[in-house]
């Protein structure tokens, strides 16, 4: 199997963690996209993947699997073991709604954020970012203040359980903590008034699969 994606950005690494936790990652051959150069917007990347976003999953049968929910749910059900997306019904429904909250409230709404409203990638992709809505950056910092709201919001959560979906770490888990990587990367942090959320990172860092990923 391939990933085509280049290392330390977020949702690459998100899939780089679930690769970690399930002792994958030897199985993978990484086949980097150049992001800076915009590398993912060309034609040749649109054949694997017409959203033009990475990662994408490439099977040895030349399947393209791209969307990192997806991709993370093939490799956490390759063994007929999950770990990361539940095994019963209830487990499921949980984290596959935190899952979608975590990507909706902060991964997306930094990335927004980074893209629109600020200089994101370098100006080869900020063809590609809307550049002549007059509105961009100020949609950029409304989603900052969206993530801001998510942050809380998932503070409250953790205050009353350990991981985001309950009591088992989850791929909800994965793509909060690879979001907050993202806005550490522009100077967002996890203020002091929500302690639960940063212990719950402290606690996600920590991890073997986290902490020992590929491409940090």
């Amino acid at each position: 199997m391939k990933i085509h994606d280049i290392p330390g950005f977020p949702n690459p690494a998100r899939i780089r963690i679930v690769l970690a936790e399930k002792g994958l990652t030897e199985q993978i051959e990484f086949v980097k996209v150049d992001l800076f150069a915009a590398e993912h917007k060309q034609q040749a990347f649109l054949a694997k993947n017409p959203t033009g976003v990475v990662p994408v999953l490439e099977l040895d049968d030349g399947v393209f699997i791209s969307e990192s929910i997806a991709i993370t749910e093939y490799l956490d059900n390759l063994d007929g073991k999950p770990v990361l997306t539940g095994t019963t019904p209830r487990e499921k429904a949980m984290i596959h709604m935190m899952q979608k909250r975590a990507d909706d409230q902060l991964i997306d709404a930094i990335g927004i954020y980074f893209h629109h409203a600020t200089p994101g990638l370098g100006e080869a992709l900020q063809a590609y970012k809307s550049p002549e809505w007059a509105h961009r950056k100020e949609w950029g910092e409304r989603n900052l203040e969206k993530f801001k709201r998510g942050m809380a919001y998932f503070d409250s959560v953790l205050a009353t359980q350990p991981y985001l979906a309950g009591g088992q770490f989850s791929v909800a888990d994965i793509t909060a903590y690879c979001a907050l990587l993202h806005a550490a990367f522009v100077d967002v942090t996890v203020p002091a008034s929500l302690p639960a959320l940063a212990a719950w990172q402290a606690r996600v860092a920590e991890r073997p699969g986290v902490k020992n990923r590929s491409g940090q």
